[in-house]
This record gives C-alpha cells, sequence and structure tokens, in this order.
C-alpha cells in the first residue's frame, strides 16, 4: 500500500511532468476501470476531463488531489485513492500498459497519465467538492507537520493499541500498516502497547520517531523510484515485511504477527512488553 513517503514523491515527480498539461484524451477500460473510476460529477469522467488543463499536484494523507480547469467547468477535482495496490504510470504512447490497467489520460506533453491497480480496491474520484470523496474531510494534520504538543491532545482522544491508532487518518494523515511498523520500532516501542500505558517521555519518542522515519523513508524513495512512479521502493525499511531476519539494531530476528499484507513487524528485544504469540 503507497502511504505518505511514496505518494510524497509520486507529488513531486507529477507537479514537474504534468502540471500545465492538458488531457487530450480519457480512456476507461473495461471491466475494471467502470468500478474504481467514481464521476461525482454525473457528467461522465472521459467527457468532463477531455481539454482540462492540470493546474495542480498535491497529496493530503494517502490520497492525491488533481486540480484541473476545462473551458466548460473552472474547478474540477480529481482525487486519487490508491489503497492497496493503487499506482499511478507515466509512460508514452505505445509502450506495452502493465496488467489492470484501468483509466489513461493522454496528455499534451505527450505522456499518458495511467491508473494501475491489481485489487481494483482504490478509487479516482471526479468531483467539484472535496466533501463528497469518503475519508478525504475526516483527515488529521500531516504528521510531519504536527506539533509535539498538538500530537499529544489529539492522542488522548484515541484508545487501544498504539499501532491501530497511528493507522487512523483521523489522528495523523497517511501512515498506513507499513510506516507504523518503521515508527514504532525506531520509537521502541511495542505495537500493541495501549495508548494510556504510554509515558510522557514515549510520546515524546513516538513524535521524534514519527518525523524521523517519514522524512528519512521520503529521501530514500525519491532516491530509488525516480521517475518511475509505479515502483514502491522498500527494500531501506528496517522490519516491515521482513520477519526472521535479523533486527539492524540488536540482531533478533524480527518477528510476525498476521498474514499477507496485513502483518506486523517488530523487534521483540528492541520493542519489549507484549505478551501475543508470533513468528
Amino acid at each position: 500500500m503507497p502511504e505518505l513517503p511514496e505518494l510524497e514523491v509520486v507529488k513531486e515527480v507529477l507537479q514537474r511532468r504534468v502540471v500545465g498539461t492538458r488531457v487530450q484524451a480519457c480512456e476507461v477500460l473495461p471491466p475494471g476501470g467502470a468500478l474504481v473510476a467514481r464521476d461525482l460529477t454525473h457528467r461522465g469522467l472521459a467527457e468532463a476531463v477531455t481539454g482540462a488543463e492540470i493546474q495542480s499536484v498535491e497529496r493530503r494523507g494517502k490520497f492525491l488531489l488533481f486540480s484541473l480547469q476545462s473551458p466548460s467547468d473552472s474547478s474540477l477535482f480529481l482525487v486519487v485513492n490508491p489503497k492497496l495496490t493503487g499506482r499511478l504510470q507515466l509512460a508514452v504512447p505505445g509502450q506495452k500498459r502493465l496488467a489492470r490497467t484501468h483509466v489513461v489520460f493522454s496528455l499534451s506533453s505527450g505522456a499518458e497519465l495511467r491508473y494501475v491497480d491489481q485489487t481494483r480496491m482504490g478509487q479516482l474520484y471526479l468531483t467539484r467538492d472535496l466533501a463528497l470523496v469518503p475519508d478525504y474531510t475526516s483527515l488529521g494534520p500531516e504528521p510531519c507537520s504536527i506539533s509535539l504538543d498538538e500530537f499529544r491532545v489529539r492522542l488522548k482522544g484515541y484508545y487501544g493499541e498504539i499501532k491501530g491508532i497511528l493507522t487512523r487518518g483521523e489522528l495523523v494523515a497517511g501512515i498506513g500498516n507499513a510506516y507504523a511498523d518503521e515508527i514504532l520500532w525506531a520509537a521502541r516501542i511495542h505495537p500493541y502497547r495501549k495508548r494510556n500505558r504510554l509515558t510522557g517521555d514515549e510520546i515524546e519518542h513516538l513524535y521524534q520517531a514519527m518525523q524521523s522515519t517519514l522524512q528519512d523513508a521520503i529521501a530514500k524513495v525519491r532516491a530509488e523510484m525516480g521517475e518511475e512512479i509505479h515502483r514502491e521502493p522498500r527494500d531501506f525499511l528496517a522490519v516491515h515485511m521482513k520477519s526472521g531476519q535479523p533486527c539492524p539494531r540488536c540482531g533478533t530476528p524480527i518477528s510476525l504477527i498476521g498474514a499477507n499484507q496485513r502483518v506486523t513487524n517488530f523487534c521483540r528485544t528492541c520493542q519489549p512488553g507484549g505478551l501475543i504469540r508470533g513468528m
């Protein structure tokens, strides 16, 4: 699942490559395109965006927001929520399409912007009103800009295990399963510690780990991804999806709880305090 670091770099690339271009054509490919493309304007996605200029690309949490202006509609937004497997790809016409390519935007620059999604869980919303996009307006602050004091206050409103709380977009926007593991490892906090059992010092360590982990990851993704925005470079991660490998800090084999993409990885030596059995 692309999270804040990957999407921040995708945004940077798109700001360089597509802002100022016009959508010359839009193709929604059956059968999956009709499922992922949600036209909240009821004009038809292809009809509404054809001829529109891409004025800006921004990231908000795990959403990408394209601001469009067309001769017939001056305030359109294309909001991409990639969820588990959604990706954007920049390609040239004639380049072989990746499997499960669902929407293709042909741009005036000669490039194509393609939306690819193996599980068709993500969505592209075309709307005039961002409040209509599910989960968008409920997002909390960006984790790299929130202050420690505000983080402490917001955290008090949540109960339960700290990993699950970190991935709540209402607390802070953009942290998912992978980077929650990385942040908690950096902070030396067990993922299943209860929020109300964290000390003041631990909350400060968590805040600092959140800031440094995400900023470091952005830099590493930027270096490894380049212009290939459909890639998700994560070899640099310390614990997530590293089950059984030695902890980079102490050498203890990384533990695993869960299965498939919904796994939790942590170090039982560096992150003590849990009694849950794992592998």
